[in-house]
């Protein structure tokens, strides 16, 4: 694609902030004035809704333009909860049935409690939700945001950078509040792209579809070795955006391909997902950031490292829990070369740690050391929601 047909002619505002600033001001006072006035501000905020919705906008680190979705669309483009028109939505264009839903909406037997804010998107059979963005050609990003299923039935997620696509199983759903937040990284090929949100799915209930909520973006970068240790990003702190205000922590989904891993350095080659925890809703070992495995077996995270054949090599790591009452006999295993350890860690669920080590030789010039749970575990406090042993602090270094 070339990059020149793809940038939108249009540019009319280069500060985010201003432009959300003028509409606040425009809707505001087309509620005190006289009809007149208000004709002018609707026309005002009609135009520069227009600009906004067809312009790229450059990209900060944190929620997308309206990506918690609380700035909704004129009740003339509802109809009931569907937006009618692909441009209705502020700062998204959608395509097919998408719902703007209000928190406390009864959908079915349901009752939707949305996560941040008020309002949440829900994309109908073949729905999409996108929105075009400038960002720094070749450079990693990580999108975060809420989602939520809305039906039994089995539903997925796609969500696209073109030329980049990912896919997001729906069948597990991993918090108690059917709502978890998921992280999936790109590297655009192009200065400015599409971010695309789609249901693939079609079921016979039209009211099914996934919620989507609270989209964000952080830009990451490559991670660097460290003096004394042959793995990258061991401390984890090098990851996606973590919501300051949710304890949901970010599910890192299946990814064998770690060069667009939203967990740089790292791959997640296994079925389930990962969660990625902060200090500020969890208890982690060192630093700010850490990984939980949440799926036994199921989920695990692996890193290839340059080895030298015949030469020997120590495996440091930390094992804990997140002080999440998720209590029990937990074992996290560590595999390198051709050697493996189980470490037992009996967890309280209040917080804790426990250092351990793998001495191995190398048997090529790449080693994968990979770590998972051994046993499943529920939260004491929840039956529904999966949690797991929490590994931080890797550190390779030869003897």
């Amino acid at each position: 694609m070339d990059e020149k047909l793809y940038k939108s002619p249009v540019q009319p505002f280069k500060n985010p902030s201003f432009i959300h600033l003028l509409q606040c001001i425009c809707l505001k006072l087309s509620l005190q004035f006289s009809k007149m006035l208000k004709y002018m501000f609707c026309l005002l905020y009609g135009v520069m809704f227009l600009c906004c919705n067809s312009a790229a906008t450059p990209v900060k680190n944190g929620l997308l333009m309206n990506g918690n979705f609380e700035y909704g669309p004129k009740p003339s483009s509802m109809n009931g909860t569907q937006i009618i028109g692909s441009n209705s939505l502020p700062f998204w264009r959608i395509k097919g049935l998408v719902e703007y839903i209000k928190s406390g909406h009864h959908q079915g037997d349901m009752l939707v409690v949305v996560p941040q804010g008020a309002h949440a998107a829900r994309l109908g059979n073949e729905a999409q939700l996108s929105q075009r963005v400038e960002v720094k050609k070749g450079s990693l990003y990580s999108l975060t945001f809420s989602v939520a299923r809305t039906c039994a039935q089995v539903e997925t997620l796609n969500v696209s950078v073109p030329p980049e696509a990912g896919e997001l199983p729906m069948q597990t759903i991993y918090s108690s509040s059917g709502w978890d937040s998921y992280a999936w990284a790109f590297r655009p090929a192009y200065n400015v792209v599409d971010i695309i949100l789609h249901n693939p799915g079609v079921v016979e209930d039209p009211a099914c579809g996934p919620l989507v909520d609270a989209v964000s973006i952080k830009e990451l970068f490559p991670p660097r070795y460290t003096w004394g240790n042959l793995i990258k990003n061991g401390g984890f702190e090098e990851g996606p955006l973590v919501f300051r205000n949710s304890s949901f922590g970010v599910l890192l989904p299946p990814n064998v391909d770690d060069r667009n891993s939203a967990l740089p350095g790292w791959m997640i080659d296994s079925l389930k997902s990962v969660k990625y925890i902060d200090a500020l809703h969890y208890a982690v070992p060192h630093g700010r950031r850490a990984v939980e495995l949440l799926a036994g077996k199921e989920s695990s995270i692996a890193q290839i490292v340059r080895t030298e054949v015949g030469k020997a090599y120590v495996l440091s790591f930390t094992v804990g829990d997140g002080s999440n009452s998720c209590n029990g006999s937990m074992i996290v295993e560590a595999f390198a070369a051709q050697e493996t350890v189980k470490v037992p860690y009996e967890s309280k669920g209040t917080g804790g740690l426990k250092k351990a080590h793998l001495a191995f030789k190398a048997v090529s010039a790449r080693t994968a050391v990979a770590f998972f749970s051994t046993y499943y575990h529920m939260r004491s406090d929840d039956s529904s929601s999966l949690c797991g042993p929490v590994v931080d602090s890797v550190k390779l270094h030869a003897r």
